[in-house]
């Protein structure tokens, strides 16, 4: 049982309106780049088929423009996600995915004190478990701040939770979310493998209610130049940033606040 928080939630920045028009992080005359909000489909789906708003759509409207998403984020996921504005370039950035070449970076908050660094090496079951039941996948993160919470949750009197930095080195499906559950870690906001309990708690805390997992940036070769690029987007959304904005976080690298937060 979480007791009631003793301290009120954090003044929390303006949220984005589902009216208020797609966030685009870079464009050119083959790319483009949204920061994506979190509860946002990047595409129609059977899963959720009366969710009619979806990336796709949103950004075809916005721009007048067709786009081929070539890589997705979870619905609750928010951040980078990357679209090509005709076919080829779509294939190229297609094949750079498939081949690992995309160094995908994501900012997660999780249950507990992570080690500094860490590798996690655990294979994941396939959704078609008839054709090849488990996968090789590969997971790299580091700690960049910890924080203590005065709060029961469980057995303990307070509650620890890291920040971390993670670099998903295969690209199967929810695979921060099952490695972070396997080593003990379970993401906060995780209604399929996290825990309730610490996610009512920052709930009652902070107002947040979201997966806090966000796609902070992507690297790839340009399709037509071949020059590297990175596309990076920052936290912006009240709730994510509302965690963020508290004062207790330790931080091991200050510059990483400033790279999510925009403050020192």
């Amino acid at each position: 049982m979480t007791d009631t928080p003793a301290r009120p939630p954090v003044d929390q920045p303006g949220s984005t309106s589902p009216d208020d028009p797609l966030d685009i992080l870079y464009s050119d005359d083959w790319l483009i780049a949204i920061n994506k909000p979190s509860r946002l489909l990047v595409h129609r789906s059977a899963l959720d088929r009366h969710d009619t708003r979806n990336a796709v759509r949103l950004l075809s409207e916005q721009t007048g423009r067709y786009v081929y998403p070539v890589h997705r984020l979870d619905k609750p996921t928010s951040g980078v996600l990357l679209f090509a504005l005709d076919k080829d370039s779509a294939r190229g950035l297609a094949r750079q995915f498939e081949d690992h070449q995309v160094l995908k970076r994501y900012t997660a908050v999780v249950r507990g004190y992570c080690t500094d660094a860490g590798v996690i090496d655990h294979p994941i079951r396939d959704r078609d478990a008839r054709l090849k039941p488990r996968l090789e996948a590969l997971t790299e993160y580091s700690n960049l701040a910890t924080i203590e919470l005065m709060h029961r949750v469980d057995r303990y009197p307070t509650s620890r939770y890291s920040l971390l930095d993670v670099q998903p080195q295969s690209g199967r499906r929810h695979q921060i979310r099952l490695h972070m559950k396997h080593i003990q870690h379970p993401l906060i906001g995780d209604t399929s493998y996290g825990k309730r309990a610490h996610n009512q708690l920052f709930a009652d805390i902070y107002k947040c209610r979201r997966l806090l997992l966000h796609a902070s940036s992507v690297q790839f070769n340009h399709p037509h130049s071949l020059k590297p690029l990175q596309i990076s987007a920052p936290v912006t959304d009240a709730e994510f940033t509302s965690v963020l904005a508290d004062s207790d976080w330790c931080w091991s690298d200050p510059q990483a606040r400033f790279r999510l937060t925009g403050t020192t």
